[in-house]
């Protein structure tokens, strides 16, 4: 290739060219959708953007009726890498999904005879640019579009031009505060169907998508066209075997004793577990300040199981083996005595040290001192303290951490087992990141992996209590509304739980936190005023998840991608639990070795974008369970057993 074709290929984020591939480059986060009316070739390669050695990617490739096609699963030491996948000729939408937050830049080659629409993410930035982009969109009949973007530190304006009257429209996308904060600019409505020409001024991240309209880009204005998404089969196979008990759901609660008035939301959504944070200097100068809240949520809300990480005011995390350290950590102790030695009370002595502290060793010193103290202090033990570690910064992959391959939270976790294992009582880490509904089953694969390094005992149960004490979409407060205040994050958490539960391993699985603070919007609870108080969707959806919660989870076989499903038994009773995560109605199936007909005081209830649970409809015929679930929507299927 010559120098100058090298520089054409490279100088634009998308080229389109008769008799030529078609060329999506530098997508970090966002779907794919491919319309191939004849066979024809996807080729995908990648270049790392940032600590991609520190990080396996995914990449997921869907039929028509939403069942996985294809996956390539990407090694931490495959920063650079292609693939190639067949596509078939076929009258409904292929997706192609490259679920953010991702370390690589992606780019796809198609042939220009199959048709691509490309869905990017909002809020978050979904792909890179080199001298700007132009794109196609189009607004229907008397639909109020608005066209929205945020400044990433790159592309820093939108311009807009509807083709029919050459009307143009110009967005500034400026930096602001908060990090869900952003631009938008309401579109001219008409009467008749609409096409756009959208320009991307500017380098670097870029951040842009349509409200009130279909959230859908192409390269040329006949390529845009209405998904044809058609319904999806899913086969469920119950077995007999119990792999283990369900993890206790729980949330992190605040430092303070809560209002009177809020009692009613924490008793909604009903949590199992709990976590804390203990401040080391507070409690230095103040050996009593948390007895308050720890005996109110243990007396009142019944909470019997919590973790604790140590940290000290002004959100340090980083603590040495010093007297303040040393004061707070035993009148932690003592105010853990004096609840009565109900229930499990898990202390970890730093808050995700592979992000915040120098070097392993650091942290090492500490826990080794901590740890001392803690199994020198008498009665200690029968008061149900137990020690975790290292409460890490995500698991598998690393931290966001400029020496992130150094770092992850595996490769500490190994190193304090193989040094320090007698002292260890449980392995605990927090997931962040993973914000994509088709990438939540890497939840199950982290489970899997931890139990995989604790190891499982005669009964298969892990040798260390495994915690996943800390989750939520984003980290900090890097977050979207979207995603934070709508049914889709309702969705993320009973994936999660699902995912998170389903080989009965894990023993505490918490969302990251209660209620909504000013700086960190991403509670189950939304503060109205100091008085007022309401659930968001994930709170809802939490609080129908608890209603159909049993104890035990039984095996289940599930041929479906975009359908998760639990099955659990408790006492005399059956469920199964389950949502739709994709946009398709889903034909449900649902048999066991024996018939399962007919079913003895069964409901079906459904969840969806109204918040509402309401009956559906099913039938039990020839030994099967037969139910539809509409697109998006959490289910349970509840039953006394014979």
């Amino acid at each position: 290739m010559s120098r100058w074709a090298m520089l054409a290929l490279g100088a634009c984020w998308l080229t389109a060219a008769a008799a030529a591939p078609m060329r999506w480059a530098d997508i970090r986060d966002g779907s794919l959708y491919l319309q191939a009316s004849r066979a024809d070739s996807l080729n995908i390669s990648w270049a790392p953007a940032w600590q991609a050695e520190a990080n396996t990617e995914h990449l997921y490739l869907l039929d028509g009726q939403g069942r996985l096609q294809a996956e390539r699963t990407i090694a931490p030491a495959q920063t650079s890498g292609s693939q190639h996948w067949p596509l078939a000729a076929s009258a409904a939408s292929y997706r192609l999904e490259i679920p953010g937050y991702s370390f690589r830049r992606y780019r796809v080659e198609h042939n220009d005879s199959t048709g691509a629409q490309f869905e990017p993410v909002k809020v978050h930035f979904s792909v890179e640019t080199r001298d700007g982009i132009e794109l196609y969109f189009r607004v229907g009949p008397n639909e109020q579009a608005i066209l929205a973007g945020k400044f990433h530190g790159g592309v820093r304006a939108l311009q807009a031009e509807r083709l029919g009257d050459k009307r143009s429209l110009a967005l500034a996308l400026k930096p602001y505060p908060a990090y869900w904060q952003f631009d938008q600019v309401s579109l001219p409505v008409s009467a008749t169907e609409q096409t756009w020409r959208l320009r991307l001024i500017g380098d670097g991240k870029a951040a842009f998508w349509l409200d009130g309209t279909a959230n859908l880009f192409a390269q040329q204005p006949q390529q845009l066209k209405p998904l044809n998404q058609e319904s999806g089969r899913t086969q469920l196979n119950l077995g007999s075997k119990p792999l283990g008990p369900t993890p206790a759901l729980g949330i992190n609660l605040p430092y303070v004793v809560p209002p009177t008035s809020s009692y009613a939301m924490l008793d909604a959504l009903r949590p199992q577990a709990a976590g804390y944070y203990t401040l080391a200097d507070i409690l230095a100068r103040d050996r009593h300040y948390e007895d308050g809240f720890r005996n109110l949520y243990q007396t009142r809300f019944g909470i019997t199981q919590d973790i604790t990480l140590m940290a000290a005011t002004g959100r340090r995390a980083d603590l040495t083996a010093d007297a303040q350290s040393e004061a707070g950590l035993q009148a932690w102790l003592a105010a853990t005595q004096a609840l009565g030695g109900k229930g499990l009370h898990y202390i970890a002595f730093a808050d995700e040290p592979n992000l915040n502290y120098g070097d392993y060793g650091a942290y090492k010193r500490f826990f080794d001192a901590m740890a001392a103290r803690v199994k020198a202090t008498p009665g200690a033990h029968a008061a149900g303290v137990r020690i975790a570690m290292p409460a890490s910064s995500r698991l598998i992959n690393g931290p966001f951490h400029s020496n992130a391959g150094d770092r992850r939270g595996l490769d500490w976790a190994r190193r304090l087992l193989n040094e320090s294992g007698e002292r260890i009582d449980a392995l605990a880490w927090h997931e962040w990141m993973i914000r994509d509904l088709l990438a939540t089953r890497t939840y199950r694969d982290s489970v899997r992996q931890a139990a995989e390094l604790v190891g499982l005992d005669d009964q298969g149960r892990p040798r260390k209590a495994l915690l996943l004490d800390q989750t939520n979409l984003s980290s900090g407060s890097n977050l979207s509304l979207y995603e934070q205040d709508s049914h889709f994050t309702a969705l993320w958490w009973a994936s999660v739980v699902i995912n998170a539960a389903s080989d009965g391993l894990l023993s505490m699985l918490n969302w990251f936190h209660a209620a909504d603070e000013p700086e960190w919007p991403k509670g189950m609870i939304r503060v109205l005023d100091e008085n007022h108080f309401e659930l968001k969707p994930v709170g809802l959806a939490q609080q129908f998840i608890q209603r159909h919660w049993l104890g035990t989870v039984l095996a289940l076989d599930n041929d479906a991608f975009e359908v998760d499903a639990l099955a659990m038994a408790g006492q005399q009773r059956r469920s199964l639990l389950g949502v739709n995560k994709g946009p398709r109605l889903q034909q449900i199936s649902l048999q066991a070795q024996d018939s399962l007909c007919p079913l003895q005081g069964a409901e079906l209830v459904f969840f969806g974008a109204d918040n509402q649970s309401r009956p559906a409809p099913f039938e039990c015929q020839q030994g099967q369970v037969r139910f539809q679930v509409p697109g998006q929507t959490l289910f349970a299927l509840t039953w006394r057993s014979s």
